[in-house]
């Protein structure tokens, strides 16, 4: 059985604690008072371009590593490759892959194999998710990725992006509006 080609070019990224290296730009991720931004809090337009400029490296931080994890994507049968990036309120960022089986139920979505190693590093509140898919055009998490982002951030920003550029955003309360959450096993009665 023929296993996914990761020989292709990989963006360049390198990492050094909360500062990110980009294509030779480098750029601090999350922390740091110079990486709060000062928009809607009196900084002025000078303030509120430098916080749009940061978040737009931290943005393409997150896209680069979803693509990089997309390359590592193992889908022999829907030939569907798929990674994703998890930049966490923290400043970390975790990637993950889909990951197919044969017995098809026994997959995993990249975007809840990223849930849930950054769950297991101790992140558990998040700011984007940045998806990467083989497909012609951005997509969606699935329903059941959309159920287990929700429980930890319902506004969540999501990026979706193709390897040719291609590329869409979604906040994922509108996603899944009206969503099953922690709220909804509330058994007090009032």
């Amino acid at each position: 059985m023929a296993r996914h080609d990761v020989s292709r070019p990989r963006p360049l990224i390198s990492f050094y604690g909360d500062l990110v290296k980009v294509a030779g730009k480098t750029t601090r991720i999350g922390g740091g008072a110079d990486s709060a931004g000062t928009e809607g809090r009196g900084g002025g337009r000078q303030g509120g371009a430098k916080a749009a400029a940061e978040r737009d490296h931290e943005t393409q931080a997150v896209r680069d590593r979803a693509l990089a994890a997309m390359d590592r994507a193992y889908a022999p049968y829907s030939k569907f490759y798929v990674g994703a990036a998890l930049l966490g309120t923290d400043g970390s960022i975790t990637e993950a892959c889909n990951v197919e089986n044969a017995a098809f139920p026994a997959g995993t979505c990249a975007e809840r194999a990223a849930l849930a190693s950054a769950i297991a590093r101790g992140v558990r509140t998040f700011r984007l998710l940045a998806i990467a898919t083989s497909a012609g055009e951005p997509t969606p998490p699935c329903g059941m990725c959309r159920q287990a982002l929700i429980e930890f951030c319902p506004e969540l920003e999501i990026v979706s992006v193709t390897r040719s550029g291609k590329g869409t955003r979604f906040r994922l309360s509108e996603l899944l509006p009206n969503a099953f959450s922690p709220r909804s096993l509330d058994r007090s009665t009032d």
